[in-house]
């Protein structure tokens, strides 16, 4: 079975690009999402998902 290049420069533009170090990530407050949460499906009645309660179309 043939090869796309040779197996000696496996891993060649991996190894040559500069790291980068990634930006910690601050995640939100937990009690705060879930106010929000509750506001949402409680409060104003919404539901997850596509197939949300109401907005389905009917078929002709």
């Amino acid at each position: 079975m043939a090869t796309h290049g040779s197996l000696t420069k496996a891993g060649k533009v991996r190894s040559q690009t500069p790291k980068i170090e990634g930006r910690k990530k601050t995640g939100t407050n937990a009690s705060v999402q879930n106010r929000s949460n509750y506001r949402k499906r409680l409060v104003l009645n919404r539901f997850p998902g596509q197939n949300k309660p109401g907005q389905r179309r009917r078929r002709r």
